[in-house]
C-alpha cells in the first residue's frame, strides 16, 4: 500500500496541463495500472533506487489514474449556476444533513432537474459527491489526531461503521489502517 501526498499528486497532474481532476473510484481492476503500481513499488523498495526510474514510474502511474479514473468537467464547460449553488452548499458544510429537495430548492430547480444536471456536470450524484466530501473531511480529522469515532460523527456519518464502509470504498483501506499507516 502506498499513500500519496495530495499536494504532490495535484502538482504532478497540473504540471501536465490537467486541472480539476478528482478520483472517485480508487479500487479498480486494471492490469496496466497494477503493472505500473508494481514498477513504482519495486523502484521504491530497491536497495539502490534509480531516481529517473522512480520518477518515471510515479508519473506513469499518476498519468494512468488521471486519464482513466479521474473525473473532470468537460473541456471548455463552465458549471451552471444551479450546480455551483449545490456544490457550494455541499462543499461548505458537508457534515450537515441535507435532502435532495432542499438542495434542489437552493439551486432553483426540481429534484429531477438538479439530479440530471448535477450528474452531467459533476460526474456523480449529489449524494455520492457528499459522501466523498465527508470521507475527505474525516480523513483530515484523522490526520489531525481525532479518534475514528469522533471523526465519523464530526464528518456527518451516522456512526463509525458508516464511515468505515465509505472510507474503504473511497481509499481501499479502513480508517484505522489509514491512521496506523500515517504513524
Amino acid at each position: 500500500m502506498l499513500y500519496f501526498d495530495l499536494a504532490v499528486v495535484t502538482e504532478l497532474v497540473e504540471a501536465e496541463g490537467a486541472t480539476g481532476i478528482e478520483v472517485v473510484r480508487p479500487a479498480v481492476s486494471d492490469r496496466v495500472l497494477a503493472t505500473r503500481f508494481a514498477a513504482l513499488f519495486g523502484s521504491i523498495i530497491d536497495k539502490a533506487p534509480d531516481p529517473l526510474l522512480l520518477e518515471e514510474s510515479l508519473l506513469r502511474l499518476i498519468m494512468r489514474i488521471s486519464r482513466y479514473y479521474g473525473l473532470r468537467p468537460p473541456p471548455g464547460s463552465e458549471r451552471s449556476a444551479p450546480v455551483k449553488k449545490a456544490l457550494a452548499r455541499l462543499d461548505g458544510d458537508a457534515a450537515s444533513p441535507i435532502g435532495l429537495n432542499d438542495l434542489a430548492e437552493l439551486a432553483g430547480l426540481s429534484r429531477f432537474q438538479l439530479l440530471r444536471v448535477f450528474v452531467r456536470e459533476v460526474g456523480a450524484t449529489p449524494h455520492a459527491y457528499l459522501v466523498q466530501r465527508r470521507v475527505h473531511l474525516a480523513c483530515r480529522l484523522l490526520a489531525g489526531g481525532r479518534p475514528v469515532v469522533e471523526a465519523a460523527m464530526d464528518a456527518g456519518f451516522a456512526d463509525q461503521s458508516h464511515l468505515t464502509r465509505a472510507f474503504v470504498r473511497q481509499f481501499g483501506v479502513t480508517p484505522g489502517r489509514y491512521v496506523a499507516a500515517r504513524a
